[in-house]
């Protein structure tokens, strides 16, 4: 049985998103930690509804749908950092987690259009 790396990446992110969205809530910050929540936690989704698709096309869009979450939840994380929400070393590390799933998924997303 090959392991999922983008499968088990994406979940992992999700979860520790997931905390950090539970301190910054205790916190009082609700908007941002909120909109970042459910980009984050929505590209595991993705990729999980994308080992089920219906064809090869279902496949890409979920995958690009995953991908461009995890694009929005880089979005999410720059605004926090910017804004002083959370540390450098908070965002350096959300932000290189991220930025592997979004390499992992370009190129799948490349490869697998590339056999359609």
């Amino acid at each position: 049985m090959s392991k999922n790396i983008v499968l088990d990446k994406s979940f992992n992110f999700g979860l520790d998103i997931i905390k950090l969205y539970l301190r910054l809530k205790s916190e009082k910050e609700y908007i941002l930690s909120n909109q970042l929540v459910r980009s984050a936690t929505s590209i595991g989704a993705n990729i999980t509804e994308a080992q089920y698709a219906q064809s090869k096309k279902d496949f890409v869009n979920k995958m690009n749908i995953a991908l461009k979450e995890a694009n929005e939840s880089e979005y999410w994380l720059k605004l926090l950092w910017r804004a002083e929400i959370i540390s450098d070393k908070d965002y350096k590390l959300y932000h290189d987690e991220s930025s592997q799933i979004k390499a992992l998924l370009i190129n799948i997303v490349k490869n697998s259009k590339d056999r359609i």
